[in-house]
């Protein structure tokens, strides 16, 4: 009896112990404890330096200028994108780079899905060389690119030549008017797989009872494309242009490697702009000014484009 005793002893001292956490588990702030680990991860890899990025473009912080200090400017770095005539440039090239290259990823990506959702045989294989593109690197497609349009020994200006479009070899990133088409299309070229894989997935999760019902009420196939395919394929759509516009605008690695901005300035978009001043300048606080801008402009391009879209009335 002595040793039941003492287990029952042993079992009431245990749940004396573990009664607080029991309660605790059994209300609704047990899940945000246990969401407290990842949220301090969040709070360290991605709040904290968002913050300080913004604090930063109120400060002075020039690493080639310490004489300057590190002292609160208020609003004068945007005051100065205000009348910097660059900044203005580099918006506009920004629009036409993201504008262009979506609605072109877009067009390639839904055409090719389209494409690749018919059970043909091959069409397996098919849809995987159509991802190619996407898995290369941006460094690799962008000298891949940089030699195929070679104003020299590049194959492609040999074949525009051949077939008469070209009188002679073109110079693309060489020529203010060109370079910016000519850096769109190989942006195109490599981004447009990841609308077509987004698209063919979206595309095989469509009913076929939807366009069963459509061709018994006489519908043709650009009508079920117009009323069955797009509005079924409007959240992908919606996600994947968002997505792709907030990448186009971040990341100006083909700009970079084909270009670096120029001939001139005729390819310097706003990102490009933002790494100059910090990594050849090191005026940081500018940087971080145009940066700002950038985070701005997205946060209500997103907010507006769902909004119109009508993406999220479901």
């Amino acid at each position: 009896m002595t040793r039941i005793d003492d287990v029952v002893a042993d079992r009431r001292g245990w749940r004396a112990m573990l009664g607080p956490l029991e309660r605790v588990s059994e209300g609704r702030a047990w899940g945000y404890y246990l969401l407290l680990p990842s949220l301090f991860l969040v709070l360290a890899v991605v709040l904290y330096p968002t913050l300080w990025g913004m604090v930063l473009s109120f400060r002075e912080m020039r690493l080639n200028r310490i004489d300057l200090g590190t002292g609160f400017v208020g609003l004068r770095h945007y005051a100065d994108l205000i009348d910097d005539p660059i900044f203005w440039l580099s918006l506009k090239n920004t629009v036409i780079w993201v504008v262009g290259a979506v609605v072109g990823e877009l067009a390639l990506g839904l055409a090719a899905a389209l494409v690749l959702n018919r059970e043909l045989p091959g069409f397996k294989f098919l849809g995987v060389l159509v991802l190619l593109p996407w898995f290369l690197p941006n460094v690799v497609a962008g000298h891949m690119w940089a030699l195929m349009l070679d104003p020299r020994l590049g194959v492609i200006n040999d074949m525009l030549v051949n077939v008469g479009i070209l009188d002679s070899y073109r110079a693309w990133f060489a020529d203010p008017n060109a370079a910016l088409f000519a850096v769109l299309m190989v942006e195109i070229w490599h981004g447009f797989p990841f609308f077509a894989l987004l698209m063919l997935a979206g595309l095989k999760a469509i009913p076929a009872d939807l366009y069963e019902a459509a061709s018994i009420d006489g519908a043709r196939a650009i009508q079920k494309f117009w009323f069955v395919t797009l509005p079924q394929l409007k959240m992908i759509i919606a996600a994947t242009v968002i997505l792709r516009v907030i990448g186009l605008v971040n990341s100006p690695d083909i700009l970079l490697i084909l270009t670096g901005g120029g001939p001139g300035r005729a390819t310097q978009v706003l990102s490009l702009y933002a790494f100059i001043k910090a990594n050849k300048e090191f005026n940081f606080g500018y940087a971080s000014a145009i940066s700002v801008v950038m985070f701005v402009l997205l946060m209500a391009f997103a907010y507006g484009y769902v909004k119109l879209s009508n993406a999220m009335k479901e």
